[in-house]
């Protein structure tokens, strides 16, 4: 063999001895990659079945409740539904949601969400024969109203109940599930690392032994080709061999050159997607726009045109338009306050529309703040929050102020209501989750997506501060580094540059 070996010109030895370390090399990273389109596809299985679970996760007991609750004061049997356009049938939405989530059986991986699927439709086929039994009792002669009454407390809408909270549990294990992903693909990084380690250290060995038996000449080039493989080999892959020496051993530094830069770009690719997938649980939350919001808005517009009040569907259409386009803002993580303020106006026109009974606002966020960087969709989920959480509840008239000021160094933006307010119990609850990965809260998500995605862009010293007062109201503080747009924009030319 070493006979034959001598036979060869030192580039065919050469050649040999690159085979030897390029074979295990791509069969290494073959399997690298069908293990990560592996883990590609898990991923999107997992987002897509929350995705779906997550259209039933907020509105299923409130919609069942009221459709059920209408046919019973209604005094009506199921048989005329179709004729009252105030009564809506119960059985499409328990039929679409059994659908949806039979469906989901079948791409669904993690055992403990297969289980909570499994309970789920078990209480929708309860939930079912007890809808079927207020519909009997609807049909039947004489007046059943205070059964029914009862049914519908005792049964349906502890029902609903349980199925609203088995789809948070599926949600939940779905996500502990994705993290489940994650690690397991870290150690398939870590393992991938140190076979490609050892593999190498093969190639230096390998070169070692050849390189006693080449010509002296070549002696100096196979010792540097030896020191840069053994340095990429502990994890320097920005280490390059100086292309020198003899013309045949040329062709194998430029290779081993090669070789090291697509190491060094596939490890800084493996720990970006790292970071894509370490963010992708808050952008799950941040990217989605609640369809409920756009239908209603729609609904409103619709019955703005009813009413002949053309100016006014106009305007409303205009505003949500612009609320699309500020939330999308070509993808930009972020905007300047100027548009983060106009999102907001938007969205309170829009709900002004939906609320002009209960719901008045003021937004008093100084001009001179207009010019600094926020990122998108701060201020939004906190006015949603106090509409909602703050003035819905308080079940009358209330306003929304949202102002802004600059301290020194600092923006601090708050959105305050008049509403429902809180106890001290459940403030400090609130303020201890919205310090948890948003993942891991219990309520608060929204708040919580937004200062965790304030923290992790500009530190620990900056987040959100709650205050609130039972029957009184509650203030939410934003405080962010006031940084203008303009040096934003310089970093990101300087980045695209290098």
């Amino acid at each position: 063999m070493q006979k034959r070996l001598r036979q060869l010109s030192i580039r065919k030895q050469l050649k040999v001895l690159i085979l030897l370390t390029v074979i295990p090399l791509t069969a290494i990273s073959l399997y690298l990659l069908y293990a990560l389109l592996g883990y590609s596809r898990a991923y999107r299985a997992i987002v897509s079945n929350i995705a779906t679970a997550n259209q039933y996760s907020q509105d299923f007991k409130s919609q069942l409740d009221e459709d059920i609750y209408r046919i019973v004061v209604s005094g009506k049997t199921f048989d005329e539904i179709e004729t009252d356009e105030e009564l809506e049938d119960p059985y499409p939405v328990l039929e679409g949601c059994r659908t949806t989530f039979t469906q989901l059986e079948s791409s669904t991986r993690d055992a403990q969400s297969k289980r909570w699927l499994q309970i789920l439709v078990r209480n929708l086929d309860t939930l079912s024969e007890r809808v079927d039994d207020i519909r009997d009792s609807c049909a039947s002669p004489g007046d059943h109203y205070d059964d029914n009454i009862d049914m519908l407390n005792s049964d349906v809408y502890i029902l609903t109940e349980l199925i609203q909270e088995d789809i948070q549990s599926y949600i939940y294990y779905q996500v502990e599930y994705m993290d489940l992903v994650r690690v397991a693909l870290e150690k398939q990084v870590v393992t991938f690392i140190t076979v490609m380690a050892l593999v190498l250290a093969v190639s230096v060995a390998c070169s070692s032994y050849f390189s006693q038996r080449f010509a002296a000449g070549i002696a100096a080039p196979i010792g540097e080709l030896a020191r840069v493989t053994h340095e990429i080999a502990g994890g320097d892959f920005s280490a390059r061999a100086g292309v020198s020496g003899s013309a045949d051993l040329e062709p194998l530094q430029t290779s081993v050159n090669d070789m090291a830069y697509h190491l060094e770009v596939m490890v800084r690719q493996i720990r970006e997607d790292e970071r894509k997938m370490r963010k992708a649980d808050l952008r799950l939350l941040q990217e989605q726009i609640n369809p409920h919001f756009l239908y209603n808005s729609l609904d409103a517009i619709v019955w703005l045109i009813e009413d002949r009040r053309y100016d006014a569907a106009e305007d409303m259409v205009v505003c949500l338009s612009r609320y699309f386009r500020l939330s999308l803002s070509k993808g930009r993580e972020f905007i300047p306050i100027r548009d983060e303020e106009q999102h907001i106006r938007s969205y309170l026109q829009i709900q002004k529309v939906r609320y002009a009974d209960i719901l008045q606002y003021a937004i008093d966020i100084d001009p001179a703040l207009y010019g600094y960087r926020i990122m998108k969709l701060t201020l939004q989920p906190l006015v949603e929050n106090a509409l909602y959480h703050g003035i819905k509840n308080k079940r009358s008239g209330g306003t929304i102020r949202v102002s802004g000021r600059k301290e020194g160094n600092l923006i601090r933006l708050e959105v305050s209501d008049n509403g429902a307010g809180m106890e001290e119990e459940e403030l400090a609850c609130l303020r201890e989750e919205i310090t948890k990965p948003c993942r891991e809260t219990s309520s608060g998500f929204g708040m919580a997506n937004v200062n965790e995605r304030i923290r992790m862009n500009f530190g620990p010293a900056y987040g959100l501060y709650l205050e609130s007062e039972k029957g009184v109201g509650t203030t939410v503080t934003v405080t962010i580094p006031a940084l203008p747009m303009e040096e934003m924009e310089e970093e990101a030319v300087h980045e695209k540059a290098e």
